[in-house]
């Protein structure tokens, strides 16, 4: 059977391309994909909104807090600078003359007093010239006597006028002699007692001796450079410390009040308490290098806690502040316009208040405006704070504002904040 010719022009079964959809179903694929495209969006719509609404649910809740009361009480207004210990005597002992040192009658670390015998220098040439001395003294003492008894003589013959007047005169002159070389003979021999007395070496103060310089046997010299020991005196001793020229008018103040200002001595860490003491004199001139002014503090230091060129803290109270508005100092915080507190109203919300302070120690700090007495300031917990939002005092603290527990009836004296305060 034959097959009808095709034409060139139609197309072969096997290269047609697909069939094209009516219409009407073209139509039904495009409303289709729009209904799914707004499908997605819902969802990527409503699922945010409701993960912000669960954040928002988050940020009403209050915020835990540690809390305390703003309260009025005693603020000392102590000034803490570095010093040094500084012996009021220091003294390094030396020979006055030279010799062998024949004797050290100390123990090193041994405490002497005023006059005590140190050591003993070889005093044997200083006796044979004091013996020297002393004999020459004598023959001139007798010379000085025979001419005064020549000289009584002559002046009696000289008003009998039976010797010459020249004569008389001469003999006068020759006692006059006489005397001034027993003079200068006594000062020969009160020199070399002197110089045996400087052959007893003597404590010049009360006094702690150190480690010695020299030992027996040895040929020392006057004013030798280390001389024979060092003798510091322990017992009273005094502290060195710098003040601020800014704070030197109360401080001058209360002394011309005759006011006396006790001192703390801690150690250099600031850490423990050494000594107590008080201020004995504020120096007559500011360094102008440094801008501070010295002072010196005096310490009994009985039990000897304090020790030369040892470095302290030095705590000076200046005076007491009666009366004054007192915050906890890690209540305060730091902003643009300075410092603020958050200040915990009636109804469990925050509010910020900025705070002008004074004087202030390592706890407590002087608010002199932004407060009353008795309102309550957040001391912990401050990291999510701002104005208006709620937070939640712990049973522990609740008890230190009336206005946060006000059901609870433990007194305010039996709470940590109280105690604080």
């Amino acid at each position: 059977m034959d097959t009808p010719n095709q034409s060139p022009s139609s197309p072969s079964p096997t290269s047609s391309s697909r069939p094209t959809p009516p219409p009407r179903r073209r139509r039904l694929l495009v409303w289709g994909g729009v209904g799914a495209l707004a499908v997605m969006l819902a969802v990527a719509f409503l699922l945010p909104h409701g993960g912000g609404s669960k954040k928002h649910n988050a940020g009403n809740a209050p915020q835990p807090v540690a809390v305390a009361s703003v309260h009025a009480g005693d603020m000392p207004f102590v000034l803490t600078e570095l010093g040094t210990v500084v012996p009021i005597t220091n003294v390094t002992v030396q020979s006055r003359i030279d010799g062998y040192l024949m004797k050290v009658l100390f123990t090193e670390g041994q405490h002497v007093h005023k006059g005590d015998l140190l050591a003993l220098i070889d005093t044997r040439p200083y006796d044979v010239l004091l013996a020297q001395y002393e004999g020459q003294l004598a023959q001139d003492v007798a010379q000085l006597q025979k001419a005064r008894v020549d000289n009584a003589r002559y002046q009696t013959l000289i008003r009998q006028n039976s010797v010459a007047a020249m004569t008389a005169k001469d003999q006068q002159f020759l006692v006059e002699q006489y005397e001034g070389t027993v003079k200068a003979d006594q000062a020969l021999v009160d020199n070399e007692k002197l110089q045996i007395e400087y052959c007893h070496i003597i404590a010049p103060v009360d006094g702690r001796v150190g480690i010695r310089q020299v030992d027996a046997g040895n040929y020392i010299t006057a004013g030798q450079t280390n001389g024979l020991v060092i003798l510091t005196q322990m017992q009273p001793i005094s502290v060195i410390f710098t003040l601020p020229e800014n704070d030197i008018g109360p401080v001058a103040e209360r002394l011309h009040a005759g006011t006396a200002l006790a001192v703390e001595a801690w150690d250099s860490a600031n850490e423990h308490k050494i000594a107590d003491g008080q201020v004995s004199v504020l120096d007559s001139q500011i360094d102008t290098s440094t801008g501070t002014v010295r002072m010196r503090a005096i310490f009994p230091n009985n039990e000897e806690t304090l020790f030369p060129n040892q470095f302290v803290n030095a705590h000076l109270m200046v005076t007491t502040e009666h009366g004054v508005l007192l915050v906890p100092t890690n209540a305060l915080q730091t902003g643009p316009n300075g410092q603020f507190v958050y200040v915990v109203k009636p109804d469990h919300t925050v509010d910020v208040r900025d705070v002008k302070t004074g004087h202030a120690n390592d706890s407590m700090t002087v608010v002199t405006s932004g407060l009353k007495d008795g309102e309550t300031v957040v001391t912990d917990g401050v990291d999510h704070l701002r104005s208006g939002i709620k937070v939640s005092i712990p049973a522990e603290t609740a008890a230190t504002t009336p206005a946060a527990a006000p059901a609870d009836t433990t007194p305010a004296s039996n709470t940590p904040a109280s105690k604080q305060g």
